[in-house]
This record gives C-alpha cells, sequence and structure tokens, in this order.
C-alpha cells in the first residue's frame, strides 16, 4: 500500500509547546492522524489538545524522554506504513503536505524522505558536494541526511532491515537524525528531499519562550555531549576526542572570564559545554534534563 493521506501517521514530539503547537497541527490534513508525545506530563495539555483536534492522540510520557526517544515511543502506536517525525515549531505551507505524499508516490525506493525548508539560508539536508544540484529543479534529489524537525520514514523499508532501529535513545536531544540517516546509507538505504513540499521551520521556539534560558542551558550541554557520542560512535573515541578539544578549551577560557565580570548567566551557558564534554569523555549518559 502506498503513502497517502490515510496511509501516514504524524509523530510530533512536544515538551512546553503550547504556544506553537496549535499551528503545526492545523497546517496538517485533518485526515492524517497524529501522534503526540507529550514530554512535559501535561494533562490538561492533552485534554485540550484532543478536545480541539478529532484526529489527535497525545501520549503523556511520565518522564521527559527527549527527541530520540520520544520519537520511537511515538512510533509504537503508528498503525500506517509511513510515519512523519514534526516538531512543533514546523509549520507545513499550503498544499504541501499533498505534494509530499504525491511526489513519494513516485518514489518506491525511498527509506526516509522530508520536504525542503522554505529558507533557502538554512538547507534542512545535507548533501555530496561532488554532486551540485540546479537548484530550479522540483524533482526530488538524494542527499545525505536531513534534519529531524521534519522527516518521513518508510517504515515498512526500515523494518526490512536485519538488526536496524529507529533512534538511538542515548541521544537526548541533538543528532539522533543524522545518526539514523548515516545508518540507513551504511545499509545501502535511499533518503530524498522534495522540493516541491514546503514547510518553515521556526527554529529554537518548540518550548514557551518562558523558559528560554533553562532550555539554552540545556542545549549547550547536550549540543556538546551529543557531538562527542556521535563522533564516538561512529569514528571512534580519540577523533571525537581531538574534534572536542577546541571547543572545550575556548568554552573554558570563556567560562572564566565571565567569572571574573560577574556576568552569570553566560558563565552557566559555557559551564554546560564544559560538563557535556566531561561527562561525554567520561562515558556517561546524556543525563542533564532543564529545570522545568
Amino acid at each position: 500500500m502506498s503513502i497517502s493521506r490515510q496511509n501516514l501517521t504524524a509523530v510530533i514530539v512536544s515538551f512546553k509547546s503550547d504556544q506553537v503547537i496549535d499551528n503545526c497541527i492545523r497546517s496538517i490534513p485533518s485526515e492524517i492522524k497524529i501522534i503526540i508525545v507529550d514530554n512535559s506530563n501535561d494533562r490538561k495539555f492533552k485534554e485540550n489538545i484532543e478536545k480541539k483536534y478529532p484526529n489527535v492522540e497525545c501520549i503523556l510520557s511520565l518522564t521527559n524522554l527527549g527527541m530520540g526517544s520520544g520519537n520511537n515511543f511515538g512510533l509504537k502506536y503508528v498503525k500506517t506504513d509511513f510515519a512523519i517525525i514534526i516538531n512543533p515549531d514546523v509549520i507545513f505551507e499550503e498544499n504541501s503536505v499533498d505534494e509530499l505524499i504525491s511526489e513519494l508516490k513516485k518514489i518506491e525506493t525511498f527509506a526516509i524522505s522530508a520536504p525542503i525548508s522554505s529558507d533557502a539560508k538554512y538547507p534542512n539536508y545535507k548533501i555530496d558536494k561532488k554532486f551540485l544540484r540546479n537548484e530550479n529543479n522540483l524533482e526530488p534529489f538524494k542527499v545525505k541526511s536531513i534534519d529531524g524537525y521534519a522527516m518521513v520514514l518508510n517504515l515498512k523499508k526500515l523494518n526490512e532491515i536485519e538488526n536496524f532501529y529507529f533512534f538511538d535513545e542515548n541521544f537526548f536531544m541533538y543528532l539522533e537524525n543524522d545518526d539514523l540517516c548515516k545508518r540507513l546509507k551504511n545499509h545501502g538505504g535511499n533518503i530524498f528531499i522534495v522540493p516541491k513540499s514546503k514547510i518553515n521551520h521556526l527554529g529554537g521556539k518548540a518550548v514557551n519562550s518562558k523558559y528560554n534560558y533553562e532550555i539554552e542551558l540545556s542545549r549547550n550541554w547536550h549540543w556538546v555531549w551529543s557531538k562527542f557520542y556521535f563522533n564516538k560512535k561512529h569514528y571512534g573515541f580519540l577523533f571525537a576526542f581531538i574534534n572536542g578539544l577546541p571547543s572545550f578549551f575556548s568554552s573554558t577560557i570563556k567560562f572564566f572570564l565571565y567569572f571574573l565580570i560577574k556576568r552569570n548567566n553566560e558563565k552557566q551557558i559555557y559551564l554546560q559545554r564544559i560538563l557535556g564534554f566531561l561527562n561525554a569523555v567520561a562515558g556517561k549518559k546524556s543525563s542533564y534534563r532543564p529545570k522545568i
């Protein structure tokens, strides 16, 4: 059975996302089932969102699972052959979902795919530099990887790959999508971008703005931890260590600088970068959670 509105389920992992998630849901055709995994375990949010949207099922995760685990948790409830992973701060442009479905019906070989970001300055994919692309060509094209804020998974094809798993749950946030794409490419799988289908990504707006500082601390810790873990997993400990040292030394210098001039907010940000690196080097789990 090919991809269609009825054979596609959207999975959205939310965390204090009440400010933006309505616009995301409204941009998705109502025939498409939406599963929200709410990492903030907010029962009132669940009741309100399910009351407003008959096609939405909100599952409370009890604990903050992060992105990788949250996506895997949501995928367990998917009964269709295709799923689209979406961040709460993503909005589909008019007809983008139907354009995506129409184009993917023509590509039997795709395992992962994505619409294209409407902001050309911030592409949501990585491509081999040796493969030049005509920007005016609207045909789907193969890429190395895509950003995790909007990605279609061909579940039947992915499940056919021996010993393949979806998201590595060691990642709390950042690079879980790159890891998934790299493992798929290692198995010879195909990843496509569909230029006729466009999305707007607000970027960093998935969490209510009143929690910005706590989320910024979390982002800095996890970016450094995830980068080290990703590099260690795919290229070895020594590569990850050497690759992470410049950022570690830079963060240490800035930490002491902000300590001396008594700018506590900036000091704490660079402290989180230092701690993220040291925890990753020590082989500790991605344990930091925003204090919300």
